[in-house]
C-alpha cells in the first residue's frame, strides 16, 4: 500500500495516494481538475505545463519553476505546489497585468506557464529586472505564436514595479503574490519533509530529475518497478574539503551551476548551463541522472569524465567507489550492480595552474542535446602542459576519456604545433558512427574544431586560431 503523500497545492492541503511515480502533470489535470497547467509537448520542451514547487531551506521558503511532466508526486512530501489558479488574485497579478498591458499573449495555451516562471524569477532574485534574466526565466517557453518581442516589452514593463527584495513576505503586499503565500512557511514547518521516504530498494527504475525516464516511458509505469528517490540526505548537497568537492547524486544541473565552490572552480559554468538545458528543466535534470543515464553525450558526465571524477555506489550494506572513466563498460553498460545506487560524486579541486573548458556543438545553438561535446582540464607550469585530461562524447559507444591524447600532451609546450599532434591523437582514439545527429566524418571536423577551441579559449596568450590553420 502506497503511504499518503502530505504537501500544500496551492492554499490547500492535499493527501495524495497515487502512486508515487505519478507525473505532477497528470495529478493536477486528472485529478484535481486543475487545466491552467497546460498538457504540450510531455517532453520538458514547451514550457506549458510549468508549476512552482516551494521548499523550506534553511528555515526560508525557496521556489523554482519546473516542468511538472518531468515530476513524480513522490518527491511533493512536505512542499508547496503552486499552479496558476493559486497566483490569481481578485485583481490581476502583478505579472499578469504586464503581460496584458503589452499583449503578450495570443492564443494563450502557453501564457498560465509564463506567467509561473516570471513569478518564479520575480520571486527569487533580488537583482533589477533584466532582458537577459527575462530569457533566462522564459527559456524553456515555446510561443507557437511567435510572441517573443512582447514578451521583452513585458520585462521592460515589469522593471517599474520591481521591489528589490526577494522572499515572500515582501510579494504578498506587492500584487505580485495572493496573501496566503505568507503564511506557507509556517504551514511547512508542521509538515515534515517526507514522513517515509524511498529508501534505496531495488528497483527497474530509479526515478531522480526524471528528464529522460518519463520522455522514455511516456509516464507508464505499470509493468515497471520504480523507486522515486527523494529526501535523502546522503544523496544531497555540495561539501567541500581541502583538496575536493563532493557532490550528492540528487543535486540539480541548477544547484551544480549556482554553488560556490564550483563557481570558484568554473567561472564559466553559468554560460555552460545556458547550452544545456532550460531553467525549469535545469531545476529537474541530477547530476547522478546525467551519469547513470550513460549517454555518449551527457553534458555534465562529459565534465566529469574531464575533472577525473570518481563514484560512490551504494546497496544500503556496503558501497564501493569507482573512477567514473572505468565506469562506463559499453554503450549502456555499467560497473554496477542491480541493487547498487549511485549516491555521491567526488571531484578531486583543481590547483590555481589548472584550466578548465567545456565545448559543445548542436542542431540548435541552445537547450538541445550534442552532436558533440568536449571537456578539458589542463594543469600548466608556465607554458608547459604538466597534465592534461580531455573528454569527448558523440565520437564513440560511451562518453570518453581520451588518454592517449591526454598522454600526448603532457609534457609538452602550448604551441599551435602540439595542438594540431593532440588532434591526430584524439583522430585515432574516436570511433564516431553516422546519425539523426551528423555523419561520422562531421563528427571528426567537430572533434578537431572543438579541441582547437578548448586551447584558443584557455590559452590566448599562446594560441591564435590562424596560427592553428598556418601550422605544418
Amino acid at each position: 500500500m502506497t503511504t499518503p503523500l502530505h504537501f500544500y497545492l496551492n492554499d490547500k492541503e492535499i493527501v495524495a495516494t497515487q502512486p508515487r511515480e505519478t507525473s505532477v502533470l497528470d495529478l493536477l489535470r486528472n485529478t484535481q481538475r486543475l487545466t491552467g497547467t497546460k498538457e504540450g509537448c510531455r517532453e520538458g520542451d514547451c514550457g506549458a505545463c510549468v508549476v512552482l514547487v516551494g521548499e523550506l531551506r534553511n528555515d526560508h521558503l525557496h521556489y523554482k519553476p519546473v516542468t511538472s511532466c518531468l515530476m513524480p508526486i513522490g518527491q511533493l512530501q512536505g512542499k508547496h505546489l503552486v499552479t496558476i489558479e493559486g497566483l490569481n488574485q481578485k485583481e490581476l497579478s502583478t505579472v499578469q497585468q504586464a503581460i496584458v498591458d503589452e499583449g503578450a499573449s495570443q492564443c494563450g495555451f502557453c501564457t498560465p506557464g509564463i506567467v509561473v516562471s516570471l513569478t518564479g524569477y520575480l520571486l527569487e532574485h533580488d537583482q533589477p529586472v533584466t532582458i537577459d534574466g527575462v530569457k533566462t526565466a522564459l527559456g524553456g517557453h515555446l510561443c507557437r505564436c511567435t510572441g517573443y518581442r512582447s514578451l521583452k516589452a513585458v520585462a521592460d514593463h515589469l522593471q517599474e514595479a520591481w521591489s528589490s527584495e526577494s522572499g515572500v513576505r515582501p510579494h504578498a503586499h506587492s500584487g505580485l503574490l495572493p496573501a496566503y503565500f505568507e503564511r506557507m512557511p509556517e504551514r511547512l514547518r508542521s509538515m515534515a519533509p517526507n514522513a517515509s521516504p524511498n529508501g534505496q530498494t531495488s528497483a527497474d527504475v530509479y526515478i531522480a530529475g526524471g528528464t529522460d525516464v518519463y520522455v522514455q516511458t511516456d509516464g507508464d509505469f505499470s509493468d515497471i518497478r520504480v523507486t522515486v528517490l527523494s529526501d535523502l540526505p546522503e544523496m544531497e548537497g555540495i561539501t567541500e574539503t581541502h583538496d575536493a568537492i563532493d557532490v550528492g547524486a540528487l543535486t540539480t544541473f541548477e544547484d551544480f551551476g549556482r554553488h560556490p565552490a564550483i563557481v570558484r572552480m568554473i567561472p564559466d559554468i553559468q554560460a555552460y548551463m545556458f547550452l544545456i538545458a532550460s531553467l525549469q528543466v535545469r531545476n529537474r535534470a541530477t547530476l547522478g541522472g546525467n551519469v547513470i543515464n550513460a549517454s555518449p553525450i551527457g553534458d555534465m558526465t562529459i565534465l566529469f569524465l574531464a575533472l577525473r571524477a570518481e563514484l560512490s555506489l551504494s546497496n544500503g550494506t556496503s558501497s564501493r567507489t569507482v573512477p567514473l572513466a572505468s565506469f562506463y563498460q559499453g554503450y549502456k553498460e555499467l560497473d554496477k550492480s542491480p541493487d547498487e545506487v549511485l549516491t555521491r560524486i567526488r571531484i578531486q579541486r583543481p590547483t590555481a595552474n589548472t584550466r578548465i573548458n567545456w565545448e559543445k556543438v548542436s542542431k540548435r545553438k541552445c537547450l538541445d542535446i550534442a552532436s558533440v561535446n568536449s571537456a578539458i582540464t589542463i594543469r600548466v607550469d608556465g607554458d608547459r602542459v604538466v597534465e592534461a585530461s580531455l573528454a569527448m562524447g558523440g565520437v564513440a559507444p560511451i562518453p570518453k576519456l581520451l588518454t592517449q591524447t591526454g598522454d600526448f600532451l603532457a609534457g609538452k609546450s602550448v604551441t599551435a604545433k602540439t595542438v594540431l599532434g593532440a588532434v591526430a591523437v584524439a583522430q585515432r582514439e574516436i570511433s564516431p558512427i553516422s546519425d539523426i545527429r551528423g555523419t561520422a566524418t562531421y563528427k571528426r571536423l567537430l572533434a578537431r574544431q572543438l579541441i582547437l577551441a578548448h586551447f584558443v579559449r584557455l590559452f590566448p596568450e599562446h594560441i591564435r586560431l590562424d596560427e592553428l590553420y598556418e601550422a605544418p
